[in-house]
């Protein structure tokens, strides 16, 4: 609720039962969006739980293993658990649950007698019939989808899952470069066939490679297995126009953004180098260091404005507006603002619903329907806890929730939020305070629908609803991607 825009009709909806009848927020930290929920179950952070990561760090292939620290190191004291959250309660944690056990749990409370079809789905490989263990979801992935692992294992005498509980990574391949010059295996060959005039390998329909002197490679992951110069994609999908490169004039390019009355481009998604997107909150010293998200701005348009470094102003979106501080530099462009992600986080009680290093305490209103005003009561304030330094803090600043104030705007072809706002900036009025945010979210779902018309509309080739080539996370079956037919 707060990182997304259009924050407010958020609210409205989780609030609403006739929309949202139960919510549930799986979370390590209070949020405000935990504040509108009817269960908040705590959930652990990377230490606190079993999970899997890789990042392009170099050019490799590589994947390594999180682990909760206080179960393993309990369980190397001799203790046994049969749930993370056991272990963090041994600790005094509480009951901190990591959300794999929480999700295998809950699907066998679901479906307990495997009627539904969804426990199957959540039974151990090792043992028929029983619910599967932490250990053993981890022990069939590295068994037997981490390549070369098994063996790197077996040569030191250990597991595959012991292997990654000693070491905690795993390099899969290294120097990884020109993957399209990758012969294909005759395994993979198998069954394929050769378009005669594109050289394009199919096998089931799809592409999977590309014959080049005679040579079948894998290629790029495009249709046509090359670089594509011509998209065949997008003048199938009603956007032949765009089929070659070219330059494509934004919302908030300068010919759609009139100076004359004001308007100007803000940038919401620059980051500070001292916090972490929006979970720095519970890091006292970064939050020492960067508190305050002012608006940038360049002289010429804070002279033209008629405001100072410290000034107010009111940042009017298509929504709603923000108040916020300028600070006038040299570093912005003229007719472009800037406000940095991060801060902004609030409460509405004095002792709960988020930690106080970092939150404002406010006033959240819907001063009628459709209509929503938030106010500052107070910033950020010394306060009493087993930390001496919660007492010591000596800044009063939370930033500005400005994400609130942003209407969905999804981009005509591939649907992603445009971040980029058209803004009119002026001098803050007499009745406003810093930190005041109004939303009118009746006009935000005027402005997504608007958004919406300049999309074109599915079905592509053969009833289609998206391309079957694109990559996805987490590929849904073939028939997923096809309308159904009236």
């Amino acid at each position: 609720m707060w990182t997304n825009p259009d924050g407010l009709s958020w609210i409205e909806a989780l609030t609403d039962e006739s929309k949202v009848g139960r919510h549930v927020c799986l979370t390590p930290t209070w949020s405000e969006t935990a504040w509108f929920a009817d269960y908040v179950l705590p959930m652990g952070h990377a230490s606190e739980r079993h999970d899997l990561m890789s990042q392009e760090t170099h050019a490799a292939r590589w994947i390594g293993f999180r682990q909760p620290v206080l179960r393993m190191a309990l369980e190397k004291q001799g203790k046994k658990f049969n749930f993370t959250y056991e272990a963090h309660r041994e600790a005094g944690l509480g009951e901190v649950w990591e959300e794999d056990e929480f999700w295998i749990e809950l699907s066998w409370r679901v479906d307990p007698d495997g009627s539904m079809g969804i426990r199957r789905y959540f039974e151990s490989p090792y043992r028929p019939g029983e619910k599967i263990r932490i250990d053993e979801y981890y022990r069939w992935i590295f068994e037997n989808s981490v390549p070369g692992l098994p063996q790197a294992a077996a040569n030191e005498g250990l597991t595959p899952l012991d292997y990654m509980r000693k070491y905690g990574a795993f390099l899969v391949e290294n120097n990884v470069y020109e993957l399209h010059r990758k012969v294909l295996k005759p395994e993979e060959l198998q069954g394929s066939t050769v378009d005669p005039v594109t050289h394009v390998v199919k096998k089931n329909g799809a592409s999977i490679g590309i014959q080049i002197d005679g040579n079948p490679v894998a290629g790029f992951p495009t249709p046509s297995c090359k670089l594509e110069f011509y998209s065949k994609t997008l003048k199938d999908w009603h956007w032949p126009e765009h089929s070659i490169p070219g330059y494509i004039k934004s919302h908030v390019h300068r010919d759609n953004i009139d100076a004359a009355k004001g308007e100007m481009l803000l940038l919401p998604t620059f980051r500070l180098p001292t916090l972490i997107h929006t979970r720095s909150g519970n890091a006292k010293w970064l939050y020492e260091i960067s508190h305050k998200n002012p608006v940038w701005m360049h002289h010429e348009d804070a002279e033209r404005l008629g405001v100072v470094t410290g000034d107010l102003v009111r940042v009017q979106t298509a929504i709603g507006y923000f108040i916020d501080r300028v600070w006038a530099t040299e570093g912005m462009r003229p007719g472009v603002i800037a406000c940095s992600h991060h801060l902004g986080r609030w409460r509405l009680k004095e002792d709960f619903g988020g930690e106080r290093w970092s939150t404002a305490l406010v006033d959240l209103k819907q001063t009628e329907p459709g209509k929503w005003m938030m106010r500052t009561i107070h910033g950020i304030q010394p306060f009493d806890s087993d930390d001496p330094d919660s007492s010591r803090i000596h800044w009063e600043d939370a930033g500005v929730h400005q994400n609130l104030t942003f209407p969905v705007q999804p981009d005509p072809i591939s649907g992603q939020h445009c971040w980029h706002q058209k803004v009119t900036v002026s001098r803050a009025r007499t009745e406003d305070r810093y930190g005041d945010v109004f939303v009118d979210t009746d006009r935000a779902h005027e402005e997504y629908r608007r958004w919406l018309q300049m999309s074109r509309a599915a079905p592509g080739p053969g009833n289609l609803r998206r391309p079957l080539w694109m990559i996805r996370v987490y590929r849904p079956a073939a028939e997923a991607f096809y309308l159904p037919v009236k």
